[in-house]
C-alpha cells in the first residue's frame, strides 16, 4: 500500500451535514412505533438520507483519488465500487472499510430497485456502522 499523499483538504461540509440529518432522522425513527405513518415517513427519509450520503461520499472519494491518476478522466471513468477499491489500494481506506463500502453500495442498489419494507429495514441495520465509516472517510480525506 502506498503512502497517502493528497493535495489540499477537500470540503466535506455537505457530507457532514447529510450525516447529521441522517443521524437525526434515524433517532426520530427509533422513537416511533413501527405501526405508524410517522415511522414510515422517518424510515423513508432515513433510507433516502443514506442513499444521498453514499453518493456524496463517492464523489468526495473520487476527488481525493485524483492525485493518484494521470488524468481526471481516468478517475471519472471509475465506477462506484472501483472508487473504494482504489481508495484501499492507495491507503485512503483500510481494506475492511472498502469492503463495507461495497456492501453499502450493494444495499443501496437493492433498496433502489425493491421498494419493499424488507430492504428498507435491512438498510436501517447498516446505518450506525455506515455513519461511523462515513465520518471516518471525512476525517481521512479532509487531512492536509
Amino acid at each position: 500500500m502506498e503512502e497517502h499523499n493528497q493535495g489540499p483538504p477537500l470540503n466535506t461540509e455537505h457530507l457532514d451535514r447529510c450525516l447529521m440529518t441522517l443521524q437525526r432522522s434515524l433517532e426520530h425513527l427509533q422513537e416511533c412505533s413501527a405501526s405508524t405513518i410517522e415511522y414510515e415517513v422517518f424510515r423513508n427519509a432515513t433510507v433516502k438520507g443514506f442513499e444521498l450520503s453514499l453518493e456524496i461520499a463517492g464523489k468526495l472519494l473520487r476527488k481525493a483519488l485524483k492525485p493518484y491518476f494521470a488524468s481526471p478522466k481516468a478517475v471519472h471513468a471509475l465506477n462506484f465500487k472501483d472508487l473504494f477499491r482504489y481508495g484501499a489500494r492507495h491507503g485512503i481506506l483500510e481494506v475492511q472499510e472498502a469492503e463495507r463500502w461495497l456492501a453499502y453500495r450493494d444495499n443501496r442498489n437493492d433498496t433502489a430497485h425493491d421498494y419493499g419494507a424488507g430492504f428498507a429495514e435491512e438498510t436501517l441495520l447498516l446505518l450506525p456502522r455506515f455513519i461511523d465509516d462515513a465520518r471516518g472517510l471525512i476525517r481521512k480525506i479532509s487531512r492536509a
